[in-house]
């Protein structure tokens, strides 16, 4: 089966097509007469549609063949209803999406859609297959009304417990102004109290002793550790931790919601603030997702610009985290120093785009402006000085012997558990698996870059944050090879579909001032299909996965970013061990907690 025609079709993948050839050779294997159908999208990952009798069997058999390779990379559901443009897709009231990625030499994606009717769909459950499961599960339950069967705790998970209805269903209100006034009467007060109240059994908490009293402790949800609106709750054995259930949700604000009634170039500021320390980090591969629809090659130039300002936003995360994670474990000092190298990384920031933290400064077709006067020689400064002083943080923090007996050996994990819980980037390559999505799957212009891909050998909190500090020193290097091969030409691709059309075309004629208007005001019309794009970003892997019905919105926007799984990792890593390790722990995942709850 094949969606409707893209204009321009993604290039197929280097690499031979195995992942999709499995899932084939499986669904051959489970007997289920009804046909595998493949749908063709825009971004040229094999999409194959399957029915709920054959999607336990066929993921069985792909996780059993590949145990360490083959990761759950993410999962979601579409609500399909009033959807136009869905030609010789299976009819359809809600899809449920799972995107697998095989970590191989390269890059190896694949997508299973299953077709759900009804106003209540029921599906069989796969946490047992993939323990990251639980948790994307849970949200598909809470925002789209989807029941898993064999879950083992099917509660809500972004919204409050006393939540009416489920949000990313298209009947669902939009914005406040859609409902009437708030009011707050005495019983439904008295209603949202009661919801709060703790029971270790409704959080799947037991007794693991006959003879012991156990302690429950709240972590947060305002702690200085868990840096954000965040809550683990402990069962405790005198210091020890028996058990933990994280409690996420308190800072969602409905990012996908938001990104299905903004246009498409006016929610670009509003991916700034999901990984808010990331920057344009965040609008990498939402802007590249949109271009991979419209059929819109960037620029050289721009794909360089892109580049640089990203490994600049990189650098800024990872000091933060540098500095936060000392201090968690007791040093107070060097947050101040790196703090103060995050201020001269804002600066050179602030001097291009105008803003520091949130400059939202990409564009559909490239980036806002071009580079300003003098932005040479202000990154050179930066990036010259820079290296003396990480030398000087090495020996204040890394070589510090109170600071590796905290870290050394504490919340270690395996590649295996790593790929089953979901996790990418620094905390992936902390167990040794040299995979970077930049070198495996190259994007804008990294494959002409040089850089090394920094490995630990133990996923422990000390190789963790060993990994994070040599990715500064390589982002270092691909700023500096960006500045040295800063390509001329335009930093806009000339297509009627970016947004903001260039300036000169805006005042030929009254009509070329009208399409500007519209282009500004009601974004562009992107033709219907569907794409995903996805980056190395600061804590992991984050991609977007859209779908245009053909109009100046998106009917679905699906953000996957790496600290929602990684955080459903922390029950793994505390059980048996001491509070004070946790808080470790809880700092070596390195998150925030807006890029968790979106």
């Amino acid at each position: 089966m094949t969606a409707t025609a893209p204009t321009t079709l993604a290039p197929e993948r280097i690499i031979p097509d195995s992942l999709s050839e499995k899932i084939t050779d499986l669904h051959k294997a489970s007997g289920i007469p009804t046909p595998l159908l493949r749908q063709t999208t825009r971004d040229g990952v094999a999409t194959f549609w399957i029915t709920p009798a054959a999607l336990r069997p066929v993921l069985a058999g792909l996780k059993h063949a590949a145990p360490t390779t083959h990761m759950l990379f993410d999962l979601t559901a579409i609500d399909e209803r009033g959807r136009r443009h869905r030609d010789e897709q299976p009819a359809a009231s809600f899809t449920v999406v799972y995107h697998l990625m095989s970590l191989t030499t390269r890059a190896d994606e694949a997508r299973l859609k299953v077709a759900l009717t009804g106003d209540s769909p029921v599906l069989p459950g796969i946490s047992d297959l993939w323990a990251s499961a639980n948790w994307y599960e849970r949200e598909i339950w809470d925002l789209f009304g989807i029941r898993f069967e064999g879950h083992p705790f099917l509660r809500r998970i972004l919204t409050p417990p006393t939540w009416t209805g489920h949000p990313l269903r298209k009947d669902h209100h939009a914005r406040a102004t859609e409902m009437p006034p708030y009011s707050l009467t005495e019983d439904e007060e008295m209603r949202q109290q009661d919801a709060m109240r703790f029971d270790p059994s409704l959080w799947g908490m037991k007794r693991h002793s006959d003879h012991s009293d156990f302690m429950f402790l709240n972590l947060g949800p305002n702690h200085p550790s868990v840096h954000g609106v965040f809550r683990i709750i402990l069962q405790l054995e005198g210091e020890r931790i028996v058990d933990a259930v994280p409690d996420i949700g308190f800072h969602h604000r409905g990012a996908e919601k938001m990104g299905e009634r903004q246009s498409w170039h006016s929610y670009i500021p509003y991916t700034d603030r999901v990984d808010y320390l990331g920057g344009v980090m965040n609008n990498f591969p939402y802007v590249m997702a949109v271009e991979t629809l419209a059929g819109i090659t960037v620029p050289p130039r721009a794909q360089m610009i892109r580049v640089m300002l990203a490994e600049l936003f990189r650098i800024a995360s990872h000091l933060v985290f540098y500095g936060t994670m000392a201090q968690d474990v007791g040093q107070l000092s060097p947050v101040f120093y790196m703090f103060t190298d995050r201020e001269r990384v804002f600066g050179v920031i602030e001097a291009i785009c105008g803003f520091r933290m949130h400059p939202a400064w990409f564009r559909i077709g490239g980036v806002a402006m071009d580079l300003p006067a003098g932005w040479e020689g202000l990154i050179r400064a930066f990036i010259d000085d820079l290296p003396r002083r990480l030398d000087e943080y090495d020996a204040m923090v890394m070589r510090n012997p109170i600071f590796k007996a905290r870290t050394k050996g504490v919340g270690a994990y395996t590649t295996a558990e790593a790929v089953e819980w979901g996790v990418t980037g620094p905390g992936l390559r902390a167990c040794g698996l040299s995979w970077d999505y930049r070198k495996q799957a190259p994007y804008a212009c990294y494959g002409d870059l040089e850089f090394e891909i920094p490995t630990g050998n133990n996923g422990d909190c000390y190789d963790r944050i060993a990994v994070h500090i040599e990715e500064i020193r390589q982002s270092l290097r691909i700023i500096r090879q960006c500045i040295d091969n800063m390509p001329a030409g335009r930093v806009k691709a000339d297509h009627p579909l970016t947004t903001p059309p260039p300036r000169a075309r805006t005042m030929h004629d009254i009509e070329t001032l009208i399409h500007h208007f519209l282009s500004v005001s009601w974004g562009p019309v992107i033709p219907p299909g569907e794409a995903r794009a996805c980056i190395e970003a600061t804590k992991g892997l984050n991609s977007y996965f859209l779908i245009s019905d053909g109009g100046t919105t998106s009917w679905r926007t699906r953000i996957r970013t790496p600290s929602f799984p990684h955080l459903q990792m922390i029950p793994l890593l505390s059980r048996g061990v001491l509070i004070a390790d946790l808080i470790a722990i809880i700092g070596s995942i390195d998150f925030v907690m807006a890029d968790v709850d979106r």
